[in-house]
């Protein structure tokens, strides 16, 4: 970090809007560093749903000790189904599932520690320059009760409908749905292990079921309605045979392309972290570790007036994903069923060796063992263009 900038952000204070997981990440990391920093939160605790996620043990190295407190179960295998194919994936480092309402309660915790102020009840309304600050109007306690605010910098960590995107002049984000149910695990199905099912006349993306505990796990979807990724669920669920006890929903960004997010207001400046910044990987629609990606940069960026490298690194991860989410909306069931037949065991041993935030090693690895995979998804690539000419 250059001396000179860094001791310029310290005089800096930073608001940011949003206590989610990018956001309070983003405070923990700029507290840290001494920077004057609060948290508003619209609602009038940091108490969240519960929700399921799975992630890589690439969270080890953003959180550290955290993610052992809010893992909740460890995934060392997948079973992948197609039209009948069955492929099973051994992985050489074990998934982790992660309660998000533990993880939320954990970083806020860290933040709080690391000297961030975090405010609850303080929904966001709009921002406009006022010299060398930002002034921003909030609600408190959903009464007609307006505050104004100020500061330096404004990080939007609002989600997918980001009110601070919007009041600062970037255009909507795309958004899907993301529902999941409640249910007891199959007799037959191991709570190390997660499922997923390629059914392209029924989403683009895929089924999901993954275990939490020894007894239960959620199945889910994504769709980009609420209504039509629930009612594709629940045929699946009766399909199977399976109950649904309760249902999580999420409302999540999705990456179409790079959009700088980072806006000059003034002398001011605003960032956009996580879902508001759609740094989400499109590939499975996954965006914890990303968000918090996103995170690193936006921290990095305010230290070192302006520049981070892990934007760079980001835009290039999150265009390869969405790369791989173009090719396989175009896949037919036929097209799954032969992925899973190109499945060779030395293609099993790359895609054990890497995970899906090693994309780039891992295609790689796997073209190179074998090209007809590469064939596979250029053709699907290519006949979806035709489509749409």
């Amino acid at each position: 970090m250059d001396r000179n900038n860094g001791r310029e952000a310290m005089e800096k204070d930073v608001a940011i809007i949003g206590g989610s997981a990018a956001g309070l990440f983003t405070a923990k990391l700029l507290a840290h560093q001494g920077l004057n920093v609060r948290v508003f939160d619209a609602e009038d605790s940091i108490d969240p749903f519960a929700r399921t996620l799975i992630v890589t043990d690439r969270i080890k190295d953003v959180l550290g000790s955290l993610c052992n407190r809010a893992a909740v179960n460890e995934i060392h295998r997948f079973e992948l189904f197609a039209d009948g194919r069955i492929a099973t994936i051994l992985l050489q480092r074990p998934d982790l599932i992660l309660e998000r309402s533990i993880l939320i309660r954990g970083l806020k915790a860290q933040a709080e520690a690391s000297g961030a102020k975090v405010l609850t009840g303080m929904r966001f309304l709009s921002l406009k320059p006022n010299g060398e600050d930002l002034t921003f109007i909030l609600l408190r306690n959903g009464k007609e009760d307006v505050v104004e605010e100020s500061a330096n910098i404004v990080v939007g960590a609002d989600g997918a409908s980001s009110e601070v995107a919007q009041s600062a002049g970037w255009p909507p984000r795309p958004t899907a749905s993301l529902i999941q149910a409640v249910v007891e695990l199959p007799k037959d199905m191991s709570p190390d292990t997660a499922r997923v099912w390629f059914v392209p006349e029924e989403t683009p993306y895929f089924f999901w079921l993954i275990p939490h505990s020894a007894a239960n796990g959620v199945v889910g979807v994504i769709g980009d309605e609420e209504r039509e990724s629930r009612t594709s669920l629940e045929r699946f669920l009766e399909k199977r045979s399976l109950v649904p006890a309760e249902f999580q929903s999420a409302q999540v960004s999705r990456y179409t392309r790079w959009v700088p997010n980072h806006k000059r207001i003034g002398e001011s400046d605003v960032y956009l972290v996580g879902d508001a910044a759609s740094h989400v990987k499109l590939s499975t629609v996954g965006g914890l570790i990303t968000g918090f990606r996103g995170a690193l940069g936006v921290a990095e960026a305010i230290l070192n007036g302006g520049l981070s490298r892990e934007f760079w690194s980001l835009r290039h991860d999150l265009n390869l994903h969405l790369l791989i989410r173009k090719v396989l909306s175009h896949f037919t069931q036929a097209d799954y069923a032969r992925l899973l037949d190109l499945l060779t065991p030395s293609v099993m041993r790359s895609l054990s060796r890497f995970n899906r935030d090693e994309s780039k090693k891992l295609l790689l690895h796997a073209f190179l063992k074998e090209p007809r995979l590469l064939l596979l998804g250029l053709r699907a690539l290519l006949h979806g263009k035709l489509l749409s000419s």
